[in-house]
Formats: structure tokens, C-alpha cells, sequence
């Protein structure tokens, strides 16, 4: 097969996977998440009920589409960190850079899915679980040891606590701009709360 042809077939691929996606969150939004079927998903996608779980084998990550991205954001915005900039900045500037973005990574994705959320216990659970993952992806980038567990412990505690605080706000009907503005304040209070004991941390030497 020409490289063409393989360029073109992953293309094909990816469109399906995002078709999916986007049918999946649709009927998610308006039937609720747990009211809607793998069966309901293939109909509207007009694909057979094996394509829709061999590209998503779990229902949650229709949904969640951005999960993996979302796991790996603070090993990887550490991971990136300028010289001389310690883990605690470079995720409080990629923090404040995304709210300023509204990048639904972080949670600015609309009343309409963050309800959808917050009304399934499968999803509320999933997203728990992916905050531990995110956790301990960021542990083992800054080394992890004990120290290193600890640190992560604290900075990806902010990052889940502001992530709550935005869906909260989300929730009782806030618009966007009031949120990051409401979010920037936080993120600036909570994230230098951590000063004292890791503004010196894991500073990558110059």
C-alpha cells in the first residue's frame, strides 16, 4: 500500500472516531449518558455496534474524548519547562495560558455537557479516576519517589480543585468570561498557597 493510501486510510480512521465522538455526546446531552446505548450510538453513526467499541472499548471515553490528553497535561507541561523554572510556575502559566483559552481540557465545555457530567455516576466516577492517573503521571515525571509523590499530591490537588470550582460555576448558569475571570482569581490564590514549600521545587537547572 502506497504512502498515500496509508495517509488517506488513518485519515478515514480518525474521521470515523471523531464522528463517533460527536454522536455519542449529542445523544449523551439530550438522552443522558446512562439512558443511551452502544445501539443508539451505531444507529446514529450509521456504523455497526463492533466499529463504535473497537474505537472506544469504554462508553465513558465517547464522552471524555480528551481524556488522554487530559492525563498527560501536567507530566508534560513539566516535562517542557523552561530553565531555571520550577514545576509549581511553568503549571501555574500553562494553567492561566488554558483558562484564557477557555480549552475545554480544563473543563470549560458548556452547561450542556458539564450537566451531563454531573447527572451520570459512571462519568463523575471516570473523571475521578482520571484526575488519580493525571496525578500519577505527574509523580512519575518528577521522579517518583516519596518526594516526588507528595509534590504531585499537592500541585495536581489545585489543578483538581479549580477544575471542580469551574464546573461548579458552570453549573449555576455562569457565562465563560465569568468563569475564567472568577478562575483566573482562584488559580492566582491557590497556586500560591504552594509557594512557600515548592516555588523552589524540581527547578531545572539553567
Amino acid at each position: 500500500m502506497s504512502t498515500d493510501a496509508l495517509g488517506l486510510r488513518e485519515q478515514k480512521k480518525r474521521e470515523t472516531r471523531q464522528a463517533i465522538s460527536d454522536h455519542a455526546t449529542r445523544l449523551f446531552v439530550e438522552h443522558g449518558f446512562e439512558r443511551t446505548t452502544i445501539s443508539d450510538i451505531a444507529a446514529a453513526s450509521r456504523v455497526a455496534k463492533m466499529t463504535v467499541t473497537n474505537y472506544f472499548p469504554r462508553k465513558e471515553d465517547m464522552a471524555l474524548d480528551h481524556h488522554e490528553e487530559f492525563v498527560a497535561s501536567l507530566a508534560q507541561t513539566v516535562r517542557g519547562r523552561a530553565r531555571g523554572e520550577s514545576a509549581l510556575a511553568a503549571l501555574r502559566a500553562a494553567f492561566l495560558a488554558a483558562v484564557e483559552r477557555r480549552d475545554p481540557v480544563i473543563g470549560f465545555t458548556g452547561e450542556p455537557f458539564a450537566r451531563m457530567i454531573a447527572d451520570s455516576p459512571t462519568l463523575v466516577a471516570r473523571l475521578r479516576d482520571l484526575h488519580e492517573q493525571r496525578e500519577e503521571a505527574l509523580a512519575a515525571e518528577l521522579g517518583g519517589d516519596v518526594e516526588a509523590r507528595a509534590a504531585a499530591a499537592a500541585l495536581a490537588g489545585v489543578h483538581r480543585v479549580l477544575f471542580a470550582e469551574l464546573m461548579r460555576r458552570t453549573l449555576e448558569h455562569e457565562d465563560a468570561d465569568a468563569v475564567a475571570a472568577a478562575l483566573e482569581k482562584a488559580a492566582t490564590t491557590a497556586f500560591g498557597l504552594l509557594e512557600p514549600s515548592l516555588g523552589g521545587y524540581a527547578v531545572r537547572e539553567a
